[in-house]
């Protein structure tokens, strides 16, 4: 008997209703204590403090958000708005802002239950932006007055003169980290209805240089994420007059409109790790206490596969997903040649997009130090590691990465080069050497997971900027395996030996078995988050396959044009690059990956 399943592998689905959309959008989340606008916002969706502020006064109050609800803690001493914040719920900073002087230099340090007077500011100022760490904190622009161009770093104790910004910024959006940071949209004088802007800038840890433009000018602007990952939401303007629901996302590159905040608000307080997830709460729509959650859904296997159908139980109607109904399936696509064709380079996601990722050291024709950078077109050379190596780990974003250990002299390196956009710097080594394992996060708060230090290992080692902590170990040791995510909230798959298709997520604390890839290998590439993850390329033979993991089980898409294993990879789950590696010998080229962001049914007769 002819079957669907016998054609194409699948049987039909019986859903209750067709797939959705495949877009970022807002949810309500849990609604503040106080409602207040001008205040400074800081961490992840799911770990936030919102931070001082203006009712019909400024007020001190400090809450904490855990992902459902907002808990007060300890206030500030000095009660101001639009002051600067950065860092995480546990470990915060908050500079600057209109209070008591109107100019306030003043800086106030958290740590988790109170707040301590910190270094002054070397410049007081209100309308600033800031982000980073409480040791590695970054602050720009405001109004001193007159509006500022002025950076200032911080190290924990005091502030230091940074490379200014190349244009006076007051009431804007800031992002990312003190090596590098963005700056975006605002004023360019005391707010008029001539002076707002749509330009951004880049910090590299010395200077800034211009970014892409913003859809829609304003100031009192709110944001989240990193350099090339970031959402920014609300304001006001002459663009937007009153308070905005406008969201637009950037990738590094260009900023892109998505969908808009339920509630058109200014002022808002701001966190979130990237443009995927981020967190928009309270700000002035009328004195607002309300919270908003920017999420991705998990995209369903239902749409994944050109030619799968399903059957609508609701309204009894087959249905189909392919190019035929105008839709584009998830493909890859010819992308730059790398310059140092080579295997074995960084494992792990770097990079956040297909037009923004970073490869570095691994086997060419010896074993190298090369570092190139990608655009979306074309790769660059840029600053070498400090030493060749092959089989390290490679863990955040094209303009602030982590090369940690992997084989060089002595065979099992415990080495971590810290990448700023334009230098490597040496930091903290890892507690045990090794090579052949994977990354995970930022340069901030991240994780390597198992590897090779003579044989598989299962251990994992968490980093917060400055050391690495040795955290609970992996069920299975391996090497050679994938890994994506985020040091709260990783994913680890495939590895050997011998070749495996098991998976583990990683929930801060410990390492859970989920269901396991499609197909076993290792050397295979990576991208994405925990939940939105792809698996792509390796071995054992040389492999073309690629899989996407929904957050419950990992189903076959379209594979690479050349199988490969060994190679760089990095992005999202939606654009995803695969650099380089080794068939029978190693390639230069490199693969795009773009899948469907928008998802259509068709009715089949």
């Amino acid at each position: 008997m002819t079957t669907l399943k016998n054609l194409k592998g699948t049987a039909i689905q019986f859903l209750a209703e067709d797939p959705v959309v495949y877009a970022g959008s807002w949810s309500s989340g849990a609604n503040a204590n106080t409602a207040r606008y001008g205040l400074g916002g800081t961490g992840i969706q799911t770990a936030a403090l919102g931070i001082s502020g203006y009712t019909t006064t400024n007020v001190t109050n400090v809450e904490s958000y855990d992902g459902s609800t907002w808990t007060e803690v300890a206030d500030v001493s000095s009660a101001r708005r639009f002051g600067a914040a950065g860092g995480t719920y546990t470990s915060a900073f908050y500079a600057g802002g209109n209070g008591t002087p109107n100019f306030s230099n003043a800086t106030e340090e958290y740590d988790g239950s109170s707040w301590t007077s910190g270094g002054n500011l070397g410049t007081g100022r209100r309308d600033l932006a800031g982000r980073g760490t409480q040791t590695a904190g970054i602050v720009f622009g405001g109004d001193e007055p007159p509006a500022s161009n002025k950076t200032e770093e911080y190290n924990g104790s005091s502030w230091t003169a940074g490379g200014n910004l190349s244009a006076v910024r007051l009431v804007h959006g800031g992002t990312g980290t003190q090596t590098a940071a963005l700056a975006f949209a605002g004023s360019n004088a005391f707010p008029t209805a001539d002076n707002n802007v749509t330009s951004s800038e880049e910090y590299n840890g010395s200077s800034w240089t211009a970014g892409g433009n913003m859809n829609t000018a304003r100031y009192f602007i709110s944001g989240g994420g990193s350099q090339t990952s970031t959402l920014a939401f609300g304001g006001t303007g002459p663009a937007v007059p009153g308070p905005t629901t406008k969201t637009e996302s950037y990738d590094g590159t260009s900023w892109t409109e998505v969908n808009d905040l339920a509630i058109a608000r200014y002022g808002a307080g701001g966190a979130g790790l990237d443009n995927t997830s981020s967190l928009c709460f309270f700000g002035d729509g009328s004195i607002d206490n309300a919270t908003e959650e920017w999420n991705f859904p998990p995209i369903t296997a239902t749409i994944l596969q050109e030619g799968q159908m399903w059957f609508n139980s609701s309204t009894s109607t087959l249905k189909g997903y392919g190019t035929a109904a105008g839709i584009p399936a998830a493909t890859w696509a010819s992308g730059g040649n790398v310059n140092t064709a080579r295997r074995a380079g960084a494992a792990g996601k770097v990079g956040t997009s297909q037009d923004a990722g970073l490869m570095f050291g691994g086997i060419g024709a010896t074993t190298v130090a090369n570092v190139e950078s990608y655009d979306g077109s074309s790769w660059t050379e840029v600053a070498d590691l400090s030493e060749v190596k092959h089989n390290l780990a490679g863990l955040g974003t094209q303009t602030a990465a982590l090369a940690v250990g992997g084989e060089g002299s002595p065979a099992f390196l415990a080495t971590n080069e810290s990448w700023n956009g334009s230098a490597w710097t040496e930091l903290g080594d890892i507690n045990e050497g090794r090579r052949q394992f994977p990354g995970a996060g930022t340069t901030t708060a991240g994780l390597v997971i198992g590897g090779n230090d003579g044989s598989p290992v299962a251990s994992v080692e968490s980093w917060n900027g400055s050391s690495w902590t040795e955290v609970n170990n992996l069920n299975t040791a391996r090497i050679n395996q994938g890994a994506c995510g985020t040091q709260a909230a990783a994913i680890c798959f495939g590895g050997g030996p011998p070749d495996s298709a098991l998976t583990e997520k990683w929930d801060g604390t410990s390492w859970t078995e989920v269901n396991d890839l499609n197909t076993a290998r290792r050397y295979l590439g990576s991208a994405g988050t925990q939940n939105l993850a792809l698996a792509f390329g390796g071995e054992t033979p040389v492999k073309a396959n690629t899989e996407i993991f929904d957050g419950t089980s990992w189903t076959e898409i379209n594979d690479l044009s050349t199988a490969r294993y060994g190679l760089a990879g990095g992005g999202s789950s939606i654009s995803a690059y695969a650099a380089s590696g080794y068939t029978t010998t190693n390639v230069a080229d490199t693969e795009e990956f773009t899948a469907s962001a928008a998802v259509a049914t068709v009715t089949t007769s």
